[in-house]
């Protein structure tokens, strides 16, 4: 893992400018992600706090989150607790991937209190606790471990707080040449193994950094090495890098140079972890927000792929409709010819230009005549249930592309299209809502669309899911703008917020529709397009489904780069 004590050393040296800062605002956008907006040397700044069992980390931020309706209850407690508190101290604890945020404020009475913020990085195991430092008493936690969790201790209300279990490593700062040498056996090999078990806050990452800067792994220049970039470290001489190696990007709070690849500099620990998170954990968040409904979508499908296989067993069988309608019409005709009690009865098809013979089974315990009959009930029977089948059949298929619509919409969503897509559900009746408190949306409330600019300035709009789709095709886009979609391929409704457009404009429109699609990793993916004029949604149809005439079509080959390029 990068983000080991040394990182966090380096971030933990950046956050000290917010002490005496003072915490104005806490959001907690996600279930163990939180936002503290604090005013500190005479400026705003945002910090990023987040337990994510898959991207942990801690740091300043300059971007948005998009906030629940409901604060849920540790970002309340928090509130209560911290807001309008002044920051005290932030540090490190032993080199380890533990934080302590002490902050001063008052309670209800306007008593002066104490309390600790804990941030532990751990991987899976990572939290972030409040403590009342006077008792050392948990108040809460983003989240709880139970007995039966972990035998080591219990991180619950009320609790004492107990520090996670000492790994008794040598603090890598306070070590000697002695101490290298005796902590390491020479003769054992695999050195970079022993210096992350031997030191703390060294990860496998800055131990392999070690023994690349030593050259010959012998005693004197391991040593050496350890010694010279434990004590670079410790006089701060960060140069914080993203290394975009051929199997994948690193980032530390220096420069590795036993990784080969381009070396992206930047200026702060902060804007590094950003810039190597960015993206990463929101998709994170959209998966698992998203993994229920994508379970639940993927058991309809298969739902009515079953109910699609039945319907056309019923269709083959109906279409025996003409052959009972012949049974009938000639067992009618040659009727003397037959007795009660026979089993069948060969006749001559006069219907066939050949004239040959047709054997037609008949039941012995009907008389010809109810033979007949029964043939002709059979056969409206079956014609009425080929009609009906055949509708079913539709009204199955339309089912699956709206499924497959969502699915696609799943895959590019953010958690806020997420939300929308789970109202849709629950709009539609196929899910019902587990909420306690039902929030009702104002009237005037609109579905917030993804914003892009051609390169010749002209503004281009995105829906990526029904709700988006239906607003800014049915409602919000001119009869003489163009609409994009591609061709026979789910994905979003694009429009050009523009009567007149280049082509250039609409090749980059184009690329958008492709990229947000079920064919973003295609080349050469059709694309249709024409006036809003000439789209139209069906009565009755389901969300997002529109028909349209008078388009054309154009090939692109999606790339997120371009894609990107036009962001507003």
């Amino acid at each position: 893992m990068a983000f080991d004590g040394m990182m966090v050393y380096g971030i933990v040296d950046e956050l000290q400018q917010l002490e005496h800062g003072r915490i104005s605002k806490i959001y907690q956008p996600y279930d163990r992600d939180l936002v503290f907006h604090i005013r500190a040397n005479g400026r705003n700044v945002r910090l990023l706090l987040s337990a994510n069992p898959s991207y942990p980390r801690i740091h300043l931020t300059e971007q948005s989150f998009e906030n629940p309706m409901e604060a849920p209850m540790f970002c309340m407690l928090l509130r209560k607790h911290l807001e309008g508190g002044i920051i005290q101290r932030v540090e490190q604890i032993n080199m380890e991937r533990i934080i302590h945020i002490d902050v001063r404020s008052r309670d209800e009475l306007g008593e002066t209190t104490y309390k600790r913020l804990i941030i532990e990085i751990m991987g899976r195991h990572s939290n972030i606790i409040l403590i009342d430092v006077e008792r050392n008493m948990i108040l809460d936690s983003i989240h709880h471990v139970t007995g039966a969790i972990s035998q080591h201790r219990v991180v619950l209300p009320g609790r004492t707080y107990v520090s996670p279990p000492d790994q008794f490593k040598q603090h890598p700062f306070e070590a000697t040449a002695d101490d290298v040498v005796k902590k390491l056996n020479f003769n054992a090999g695999k050195l970079d193994q022993q210096l992350v078990q031997q030191f703390s806050g060294i990860s496998p990452l800055l131990a392999k950094e070690v023994l690349f800067r030593a050259g010959l792994p012998n005693r004197e220049s391991v040593t050496q090495s350890f010694l010279d970039l434990m004590n670079s470290i410790k006089k701060k001489e960060f140069s914080p890098s993203l290394i975009n190696s051929s199997d994948k990007v690193h980032f530390y709070l220096i420069e590795l140079k036993h990784i080969k690849g381009g070396v992206v500099p930047f200026p702060t620990i902060s804007k590094l972890l950003e810039a190597f998170y960015h993206g990463k954990a929101e998709r994170d968040q959209v998966k698992q927000r998203a993994n229920d409904f994508a379970k639940f979508i993927s058991n309809e499908m298969k739902k009515n792929e079953k109910k699609l296989t039945k319907l056309q067993q019923t269709l083959d069988n109906s279409l025996k409709a003409d052959t009972y309608k012949l049974h009938g019409e000639l067992l009618t005709a040659y009727m003397h010819q037959a007795k009660r009690g026979d089993t069948s009865i060969q006749v001559i098809n006069y219907y066939d230009e050949k004239g040959e013979t047709l054997d037609i089974p008949l039941n012995p315990e009907l008389t010809p005549n109810e033979n007949a009959q029964q043939f002709f009930k059979l056969y409206q029977k079956a014609k009425n249930s080929k009609e009906a089948v055949i509708q079913q059949i539709e009204l199955t298929n339309q089912e699956l592309r709206y499924f497959e619509e969502l699915i696609q919409q799943l895959e590019h969503a953010s958690p806020r299209d997420v939300e929308e897509i789970r109202e849709e559900l629950i709009e539609g009746g196929y899910i019902r809502d587990r909420r306690k408190q039902k929030k009702k949306k104002k009237k005037d409330e609109k579905p917030q669309l993804d914003q892009y600019q051609s390169s010749e300035g002209v503004e281009i709009l995105v829906g990526k899911n029904n709700k988006q789709n239906e607003y800014l095709t049915n409602r919000l886009a001119r009869p003489n703008e163009t609409w994009l979609h591609t061709k026979d391929i789910p994905g979003s409704h694009v429009v050009i917020r523009s009567e007149q457009i280049t082509d250039q404009t609409l090749l980059e429109a184009a690329q958008l529709a492709a990229y947000y699609s079920k064919a973003r990793s295609s080349s050469q993916v059709p694309v249709d397009y024409t006036l809003i004029r000439h789209v139209k949604k069906p009565n009755g149809s389901k969300p997002g489904y529109v028909i349209y005439d008078n388009q054309q079509t154009v090939y692109v080959t999606p790339v997120e780069e371009q894609v990107n390029a036009l962001k507003k």
